[in-house]
């Protein structure tokens, strides 16, 4: 019976929000609008080379290469399969939620393992630093609020990696970095593909394309879900932003930024918004690594509330000393 009442109840809700798309259409429109708009001029742009990227990197052996390079820092500070480096500097690089796909397509490859994999997305929620240098530094007009906000953003992710460093342990053996069997590893790679150069731009143009559209639809729907409770919901401009960053991130800085609080309090809460990620960004996750049920999203929302508590204190106590 419980069952049959949630399930009237869902129905009530979407035909609900079918009639208010319907009656508010101007409203919707301009929101979906303002979603394609940013998916074509920040997210795409972005994201896109460093996806394609990513995949000629995998399987040319990259991977091998960085983790033979990179294993005392791996084993030593974060105590992860030295194969997971890949997925720490790419996603520094390119930003959310690409942290997910590139985990996704070590676990897929056999790479790296369950744990390893749910392990390892915790700490490599890095925004894009282009976002936070340019939009984020031109809406608060501050660049250098922007500069550290986006130190203590990374920094943070660092502090997270050595928290979660005794979460699911891997067994790693301690080697000597060899510079010879580093290049050899990536050199077996190569020869060892069984992809050609068209067939493999064909299946990383087509992974790609299909990542992508997926994260516009995700963004756009949650905007239009922010944009019905705010208009249906008598609140001030401050919860009014703030829900806007919970639920969607980048429209809630923009909406913070215009707000008529100390630029400090602005950086904080920016801050905080941005190692969360938002709510869309966490069902993009959700939704790219939903093929493998092996990979746990429960320790990332975890990290994420960490990450964002720990960057706003950083950012609030710090601010006054670095901004004049």
């Amino acid at each position: 019976m419980i069952k049959k009442i949630q399930s009237i109840i869902i129905i009530v809700i979407l035909i609900y929000i079918g009639f208010i798309i319907l009656s508010d259409s101007s409203t919707i429109m301009n929101t979906v609008s303002f979603s394609i708009n940013l998916w074509i001029n920040n997210i795409f742009p972005s994201l896109f080379p460093f996806f394609i990227l990513s995949e000629f990197l995998i399987n040319y052996g990259f991977v091998e290469l960085l983790a033979e390079l990179s294993k005392p820092i791996m084993t030593k500070i974060f105590n992860i399969n030295p194969n997971c480096s890949f997925i720490f500097i790419m996603s520094m690089l390119s930003g959310f939620p690409s942290n997910s796909k590139y985990t996704k397509e070590l676990y897929e490859k056999g790479i790296i393992n369950k744990d390893e994999a749910s392990k390892i997305l915790t700490f490599t929620h890095f925004s894009n630093p282009l976002f936070i240098l340019g939009t984020v530094s031109v809406f608060l007009n501050n660049k250098k609020a922007a500069i550290l906000i986006l130190v203590v953003h990374y920094l943070t992710n660092i502090i997270i990696g050595i928290i979660f460093r005794n979460y699911n342990k891997s067994v790693i053996k301690n080697d000597k970095i060899s510079i010879k069997k580093a290049v050899n590893n990536m050199h077996n790679k190569r020869i060892n593909n069984s992809l050609n150069f068209g067939s493999l731009i064909s299946k990383a143009i087509t992974d790609t394309i299909s990542t992508l559209l997926l994260i516009l639809g995700t963004v756009t729907i949650f905007l239009i879900i922010s944009t019905i409770l705010i208009s249906k919901i008598n609140i001030n401009p401050y919860f009014e932003s703030l829900i806007k960053g919970i639920v969607e991130m980048t429209q809630g800085i923009q909406s913070i930024s215009l707000l008529n609080i100390p630029i400090k309090i602005k950086s904080t809460i920016i801050a905080m918004i941005l190692s969360f990620g938002g709510i869309s960004v966490h069902m993009q996750v959700k939704s790219i690594i939903s093929d493998t049920d092996d990979i746990e999203y429960k320790p990332f929302l975890t990290a994420r509330l960490l990450h964002s508590s720990i960057a706003g204190i950083i950012v609030y106590y710090i601010f006054s000393f670095i901004i004049n």
